[in-house]
């Protein structure tokens, strides 16, 4: 067990508005955009997924820890999160996968965590002001250092976080005697999306998210996939004409989350900052089609822009699926093509598994051409 060492601490938001806890993990002032996620479970998922990159997370459970960390769930190699901001961080764990605890963890990957902080108080005032750039650092009041570190934080919108993350070089998962081949385009893949892939009978192949359309069809996948990814959709500028190459040739093409955005995108689109986006694993999604409501697991602060009645700027998409709270886009499909994506995380890790069935009906496009 890692005993608990803290400091007084503080969190400095852009407009102001100071929260007082304790710090335990790095002195430095930590700069980056405060967000909230209403994950129950799945704390280690949380902070190991790309997507959190350049964020600082709220995590709205009141006690964080107790089950420790082990080597099964992390949904990428190390944690992504600049930050973290916990009611209460548990020192001791109990479960029997649990390799370590999770003070430790975070300590060995140099991850600041802003203990013993009114969450409840921070997540409404996000939620009433919006997200915002944010600093986390040590001591009663914020130094000078800590107000210019946080003045000089670039914002979330315009930044290419996908590049950051993607994966330098190619790499393989699966059974590479498996029925279906697909490549996936690493925006900030999760490894359960790769699980699932596995498990329903593909081989995949990862490549970077700038990976020329080209290259991709000489290998004549039977399907592409699109995954996730951190920042400002729009600003990945190299993928729309990428994607819509791949699209155009009739290859399956299926996207979640950031690789739903720049579907969107490709096809005339535009995205839109959210005000504090949707985190966590209780979000409902009506499947416009079917009229059955799916919860699901999220993590964006960005959106394509339009709603149930369509997406604007963007004739040759339709809506399939809506957010059942506030009504935004969570999945479009393209009319002629066999191209899809949704919002939110059908793969879950961590999360509710209503969505899962996504796998199967990208594979039925990918049969369907095959035949």
């Amino acid at each position: 067990m890692t005993t608990l060492t803290s400091a007084p601490g503080f969190l400095l938001l852009e407009d102001g508005t100071r929260f007082a806890g304790e710090l335990v993990g790095p002195a430095t002032p930590t700069v980056a955009e405060v967000v909230f996620t209403t994950n129950m479970t799945g704390y280690q998922e949380v902070f190991t997924d790309p997507s959190y990159e350049g964020q600082i997370v709220v995590m709205t459970a009141p006690m964080i820890g107790n089950y420790g960390v082990n080597a099964e769930d992390p949904e990428s190699p190390a944690p992504h999160v600049a930050g973290v901001i916990v009611r209460e961080l548990s020192p001791t764990y109990s479960n029997w996968r649990a390799s370590g605890d999770l003070p430790g963890w975070l300590g060995e990957a140099s991850i600041p965590v802003l203990t013993e902080v009114d969450t409840r108080r921070l997540t409404k005032y996000l939620r009433t002001a919006g997200v915002m750039r944010g600093v986390v650092g040590a001591g009663e009041e914020p130094t000078a250092d800590a107000v210019a570190a946080l003045e000089a934080c670039p914002s979330m919108e315009g930044l290419d976080l996908a590049s950051r993350v993607s994966t330098r070089k190619s790499y393989t998962w699966g059974d590479p005697g498996a029925k279906h081949r697909i490549i996936a385009y690493d925006y900030g893949i999760k490894r359960n999306i790769l699980r699932l892939f596995e498990a329903h009978d593909c081989a995949i192949t990862v490549v970077p998210s700038d990976t020329p359309a080209e290259e991709v069809l000489e290998q004549a996948p039977d399907g592409v996939f699109l995954s996730n990814g951190p920042g400002d959709p729009a600003a990945v500028e190299y993928a729309p004409a990428i994607i819509r190459k791949i699209a155009e040739s009739g290859v399956p093409t299926f996207g979640i989350c950031l690789g739903h955005q720049l579907i969107g995108l490709t096809f005339g689109g535009s995205t839109t900052k959210m005000p504090y986006g949707h985190r966590g694993g209780n979000h409902p999604v009506l499947d416009v089609e079917s009229g059955h409501v799916l919860i699901t697991s999220q993590n964006h602060g960005f959106a394509v822009a339009g709603g149930r009645e369509g997406v604007t700027d963007a004739p040759a998409l339709e809506v399939t699926h809506v957010n059942l709270n506030d009504g935004s886009i969570e999945g479009v499909a393209h009319r002629e093509l066999p191209v899809f994506g949704v919002q939110y995380h059908p793969e879950a890790a961590p999360g509710p598994h209503d969505a899962v069935p996504l796998f199967d009906r990208f594979l039925e496009s990918v049969r369907g051409r095959r035949r």
